[in-house]
């Protein structure tokens, strides 16, 4: 077995004029976020396109010091390397640098002083045409002694920039606030939340509960709503059915829940008289935005359905793959998940995967490409699904995980938001319009994901949202 990476210096009595070293690195969008993130420079020449694209350079460039600090590697690992105490830098920056450029940072002694030990190093970094895009001299203090070290382990580093709840935000924008009722927004959390939505064009809310509630509620988050239409109604339970009717009636396109038990809510949008089932099954999706992947993934269903039979499951994955469509999916990859990637008739989940599969095959289920069961890592990383000698266009690439019951999804979107780092945009689906599912805990920008994900949806014809009265859709 090799030994671990060593880091080497070179002593002042060790170097000649002459002597050169280089280190090359091609720029990613990535590096530019991190340096960002440390230096705390957010210069939007550097991490606005819209707005690089009018500035000098007519794209967007990295940091000058990013450059700065290639040679500062060059210098602290390879000449003179550990030991070296920089004393001057002077830097002349005569190009700009752009993800995709490669760039050699090299640096070559010019000049030795033995009285302290001092060098004077020219210093360049050059692009992969050969142009000078950084020029200068350094001054150091050599190391007089030795060192041979391991070479330390860097940690890995996963960005998240919410780039996928930004770009489904960009969808979302640009068309007419959708009417949307708020079911009792009589607390801090849910009035915020709503007028938050409406501060960013996506919803025009119609505040559904008692009157002095509501305006207790604003006045205690310093919100203004006057201009906003109040329903008022006596209680929750009320609120929850004149949501509904609103939507029966065309006048709302959207419901948000507010400070109620989601129970309650969906009492009033089940009810077999008076709610809003349509012909499929009722279901719950999250929309989660989870570091390293490129796409969302969507899991589901992790708030609705306890235990879902192989025909709710059937409809459970219609939905999934309808709001797939919606943001952008166009053929999206379901997997469903079970702890094993083998049927096993002890382990009804297999089962059921196995059926649905089956069902896809038939046509019974169309729109996405199915697979399973699949065990979690099987579904995600391609690694395991190679290592099992798993073979699907699904395998380590799902963009729907459809779970088994309510409490492994439950679990897992909280595993994945609280452990991984991920946003959980919720919103209800097979209903006659989309419903928003906030909680207290969520993050500004999971509010917005979801009434985004919901306005697009409300835009959207699909099965199982028939037209509205008024020649309105959901």
């Amino acid at each position: 077995m090799a030994g671990p990476a060593m880091i080497e210096n070179r002593t002042f009595d060790e170097i000649e004029v002459g002597d050169t070293a280089s280190v090359t690195r091609t720029l990613e969008p990535e590096d530019i976020q991190l340096f960002a993130l440390v230096s705390g420079d957010v210069n939007p020449a550097h991490l606005d396109a819209q707005y690089a694209a009018t500035d000098m350079f007519r794209h967007v460039i990295a940091h000058g010091m990013w450059g700065g600090g290639l040679i500062s590697a060059v210098l602290g690992t390879q000449l003179p390397g550990p030991g070296t105490i920089y004393l001057d830098q002077s830097l002349r920056f005569r190009r700009p640098v752009a993800p995709g450029d490669t760039i050699t940072a090299s640096v070559t002694v010019v000049e030795k002083r033995a009285e302290k030990k001092i060098l004077i190093l020219d210093c360049r970094c050059a692009n992969q045409h050969g142009e000078d895009v950084i020029t200068g001299q350094a001054q150091v203090i050599a190391p007089g002694e030795k060192v041979l070290r391991p070479r330390a382990e860097l940690p890995d580093v996963r960005l998240n920039d919410h780039d996928k709840y930004r770009r489904l935000m960009e969808l979302a924008g640009g068309s007419d606030p959708v009417p949307t009722a708020i079911v009792h927004p009589c607390s801090e959390a849910a009035i915020t939340a709503a007028l938050d939505a409406a501060q960013a064009g996506l919803i025009a809310p119609i505040l559904i509960g008692p009157d002095a509630k509501i305006k207790a509620a604003a006045t205690a988050a310093s919100r203004a709503i006057d201009g906003f239409r109040i329903v008022p109604v006596a209680h929750s339970h009320a609120a929850a059915a004149k949501a509904v009717e609103l939507v029966r009636t065309g006048e709302a396109q959207l419901v948000m829940k507010g400070s109620l038990h989601t129970d309650e809510l969906m009492g009033a949008v089940v009810s077999s008289a008076t709610g809003l089932r349509t012909e499929r099954r009722i279901s719950h999706a999250y929309v989660m935005d989870v570091p390293g992947r490129p796409t969302p993934l969507i899991i589901t269903d992790a708030a609705i359905n306890i235990a879902p039979s192989l025909e709710e499951k059937a409809d459970i994955i219609r939905n999934a793959i309808d709001l797939a469509h919606v943001i952008g999916m166009e053929a999206p990859k379901v997997a469903i998940l079970a702890a094993v990637e083998t049927v096993n008739p002890a382990m009804p989940s297999t089962l059921d995967a196995a059926a649905l599969c089956k069902m896809a095959d038939r046509g019974q289920i169309s729109g996405g490409i199915l697979d399973g069961p699949l065990a979690f890592d099987n579904a995600v990383s391609e690694a395991a699904a190679r290592e099992k000698g798993i073979v699907s266009e699904v395998a380590g690439h799902a963009e729907i995980l459809v779970v088994p019951n309510l409490e492994a999804g439950n679990m897992l979107a909280k595993q994945l938001t609280f452990l991984g780092g991920a946003d959980a945009a919720g919103i209800v689906l097979g209903a006659r319009v989309p419903i928003i599912l906030t909680s207290r805990a969520d993050s500004l920008r999971t509010r917005l994901a979801s009434c985004a994900v919901a306005v697009l949806m409300a835009r959207a014809v699909t099965p199982a949202a028939p037209g509205l009265p008024g020649g309105k859709s959901a």
